[in-house]
């Protein structure tokens, strides 16, 4: 998913994104839930994740856009496809809160610690992200591939004075700003990812329709970091996100073996 959403950094279609983003957010959502019609689950041949970095050279298919557009409607239903992304919103605020607030000196505290910081949300889908991120004073700017998406966030944002300005446009990238922070957030292409987003999420529990998830498109955070890394991005902290099923709630924890999240920051040249 990272790779793909890498593919066309420094060649940006928005011109009102390349002016000064000081923070890029690579939202997974949108690849992440895509999602491919199939029988049953079925794990990756000799149950070995590929040795070879994802190429970074293709994007987004029509197949994957076109089934984003059928379930864009479900956006804001926080009981629908996308639950799990409403319940793990405050967990992924929580970390970006902080490591934003460290590497720009702002006060983790302040009702609104995001003044002054332009920040691009990319794979934005309905806005759940971009929002929260407006509300905490960031001037927001979410892109996504998927027009409906972008029409169903640019809706939902009209309705609060606090997110209206939050600027929407529908294209595939966006560039982080020489000295500015890129935080992305995945799941890893491993054994453990595969048995919880696939077999018991979707087909045991149902939580999610099934062949909503699409394993070779997880990344492992080796490969994230090698990816950031040729884009110039050295990521300085990186988290896992554990889900308690008697609480229902997500905590940040040490153990990335499936949904994580990464901070990195753009060399300066």
């Amino acid at each position: 998913m990272a790779s793909k959403l890498l593919t066309k950094l420094g060649a940006i279609r928005v011109p009102e994104i390349t002016a000064n983003p000081n923070l890029l957010f690579l939202n997974a959502a949108r690849r992440l839930l895509s999602h491919q019609p199939i029988s049953a689950p079925r794990p990756p041949e000799n149950g070995k994740s590929a040795d070879k970095i994802p190429p970074i050279a293709s994007s987004l298919n029509d197949l994957e856009i076109a089934k984003f557009s059928a379930i864009a409607d479900t956006w804001w239903d926080s009981e629908g496809p996308f639950k799990p992304l409403h319940a793990m919103n405050p967990t992924r605020l929580a970390f970006i809160r902080s490591t934003l607030c460290r590497h720009f000196r702002k006060d983790p505290n302040w009702a609104r610690p995001f003044e002054g910081l332009t920040i691009a949300d990319v794979g934005c889908g309905g806005g759940i992200l971009s929002e929260p991120l407006a509300r905490m004073g960031a001037t927001v700017t979410g892109v996504d591939a998927v027009e409906k998406n972008i029409k169903i966030a640019r809706l939902h944002a009209d309705l609060d004075p606090s997110t209206s300005a939050i600027e929407y446009h529908c294209t595939t990238a966006a560039l982080t700003h020489s000295g500015g922070a890129t935080v992305v957030s995945t799941i890893n292409r491993s054994m453990r990812a595969f048995a919880t987003t696939i077999v018991v999420a979707e087909y045991l529990l149902q939580w999610l329709p099934k062949g909503t998830h699409e394993w070779s498109s997880f990344i492992t955070p080796e490969e994230l970091v090698l990816i950031l890394k040729r884009a110039s991005i050295d990521v300085k902290e990186m988290a896992g996100f554990v889900y308690n099923p008697l609480t229902g709630l997500w905590s940040l924890s040490d153990d990335v073996s499936v949904n994580y999240i990464a901070f990195g920051t753009k060399n300066g040249h």
